[in-house]
């Protein structure tokens, strides 16, 4: 198997200078005790120190201020789900509400190194052998996760991913050296997996605490209202955009865009517990703008239930018409006689980010009887971009902060990072402009493509044709944190990334 899947992005302290968010609070944390070393110990009472240092505050017992629960567990090793934080932590402090938890996990060098050189001698193997990811603590099919994700990302996400499992546990700072750390990388939801170096400890615990502050000063936008009377389902059946979001499903599925679902119990055998964790995680979305209805038709949620987004139905979409007041969520209309199912967790940013955008006649689109944003159709995936051709497409960067402190997805805070960014497009500011798909890529996370009207063509279809001739260049890697398109001497912008680690 080639390397290149093990790809990841390491920051060091004489390298980077990390700007912070200008909306970052002060937070309240606890710590949980969990499993030891004198590592950990030590890197607890450092990150304790740095947080505390930032204004933060440090309370003995939680309460119900409490924003983030820090704990340990070991490494490789199981975690019985009923001494887990993430299932039991309301119970145990006698909270209405979860914080947010962090697990610290200590690994040696060798530890690591050879569960790495595990992962990637097993993962290219062809078929795979069950039997190499016969892990402590994991379900019989857990194998078929580790290979999908470890072939996508390399060997880091397998680990990621087997963590995760064993720890119970979705936010892991993994630490690894063997007297004191040598690194950190940083696991959560999506597969991010950054790492920094400790080659200089002050600021990579300050780099640390930042981190965690980032996570907890954001909150996730996902409490849709229902608004206005429900679509006739007559008018709902003589549209075209579901069947054209039903088509452009199946295009981007003939082409590899969406990633597999992950399942949590094809990972480890845990209770289904709706308010600890979701049964499986849908990654991607996608939506497109309805003239006729004025409202952006977008898959729904993969949290709730499974959805494929590649073989879609009806069910499978809802209609989006605004964004609260409050933004807190979305404003969404129902459909007669449908299934109603929240949309996306990406449906707060995929409807504000045309706040700041102009809109075009209703003159210039078939169907339209008031103007319509002038982005057509939106596309969000866990994927990268490795190359572009400017003449057709254009790539509009974050704010900085993003770069070195990332926010997770389905927050406020990343709905503003991708609304500023695509409000900054010049493509999209001008109408006219001859670049029709504007693409940004949230580090650690995934790419959000934006398409404009064209003539002629269906929703979704001017992306998958740039995917098709080289214009628009989807890569399985995600970078982990900053980058840049360099100019090639063909014309083409290419993804310059740092020297990868654990390549051969």
């Amino acid at each position: 198997m080639e390397n290149k899947f093990t790809m990841t992005t390491s920051l060091s302290a004489d390298r980077l200078k990390s700007p912070k968010h200008s909306w970052l609070r002060r937070v309240h944390f606890s710590r949980w005790d969990g499993h030891s070393t004198p590592v950990l110990e030590e890197a607890a009472a450092n990150l304790i120190s740095h947080l505390r240092r930032g204004g933060n505050c440090f309370q003995s017992e939680p309460d119900v201020n409490t924003d983030v629960l820090l704990t340990t567990a070991p490494f490789g090793e199981p975690i019985d789900w009923r001494e887990a934080l993430l299932f039991t932590a309301r119970l145990r402090t006698k909270l209405s509400r979860t914080p947010t938890i962090f697990t610290l996990i200590h690994a040696t060098t060798a530890e690591f190194q050879n569960l790495l050189d595990h992962f990637d001698r097993v993962l290219a193997k062809e078929p795979p052998e069950p039997s190499d990811f016969a892990f402590p603590g994991l379900a019989p099919n857990a194998y078929r996760t580790l290979v999908e994700q470890g072939r996508r990302g390399g060997a880091i996400m397998a680990v990621e991913r087997l963590l995760q499992a064993q720890s119970k546990c979705i936010r892991i700072i993994l630490i690894v050296g063997d007297e004191r750390p040598d690194q950190a990388f940083y696991f959560d939801l999506v597969g991010a997996h950054p790492s920094v170096d400790a080659d200089d400890l002050d600021f990579f615990y300050r780099d640390m605490a930042l981190r965690i502050v980032t996570s907890a000063s954001t909150a996730e936008v996902i409490q849709h209202t229902v608004a206005g009377d429900p679509v006739p389902r007559q008018v709902w059946d003589g549209l075209t955009t579901p069947a054209a979001m039903r088509a452009a499903g199946i295009q981007l599925g003939n082409r590899e865009f969406f990633t597999q679902m992950v399942r949590i119990a094809d990972l480890v055998n845990v209770p289904a517990m709706a308010d600890a964790v979701a049964v499986q995680y849908s990654e991607g979305c996608f939506a497109t703008w309805d003239p006729q209805l004025g409202a952006l038709i977008a898959t729904v949620t993969g949290s709730a239930r499974p959805v494929e987004k590649d073989s879609i139905t009806s069910d499978d979409l809802a209609v989006i018409v605004g964004v609260r007041p409050d933004g807190l969520g979305a404003l969404v209309r129902h459909v007669e006689r449908k299934r109603n199912d929240p949309p996306s967790s990406e449906a707060v940013e995929m409807m504000d980010m045309d706040s700041m955008l102009p809109r075009l006649d209703a003159r210039f689109v078939a169907g339209a009887s008031e103007p319509v944003p002038v982005v057509r159709s939106k596309l969000h995936g866990h994927r990268g971009v490795d190359a572009y051709n400017p003449k057709r497409v254009e790539f509009v960067p974050l704010d900085a902060p993003y770069y070195h402190y990332p926010v997770s997805c389905a927050t406020e805070a990343q709905a503003r990072a991708i609304k500023s960014a695509f409000a900054r497009s010049e493509a999209l500011q001008n109408p006219a402009d001859p670049r029709q798909v504007v693409f940004t890529v949230l580090p650690g996370h995934g790419v959000v493509i934006a398409e404009k009207w064209v003539d002629g063509k269906v929703p979704f279809q001017t992306i998958w044709e740039y995917m098709d001739s080289g214009d628009l260049h989807i890569d399985n890697l995600v970078p982990q944190g900053p980058m840049e398109y360099a100019h090639e001497a063909d014309g083409t912008r290419r993804l310059a990334r740092e020297v990868p680690l654990y390549t051969e």
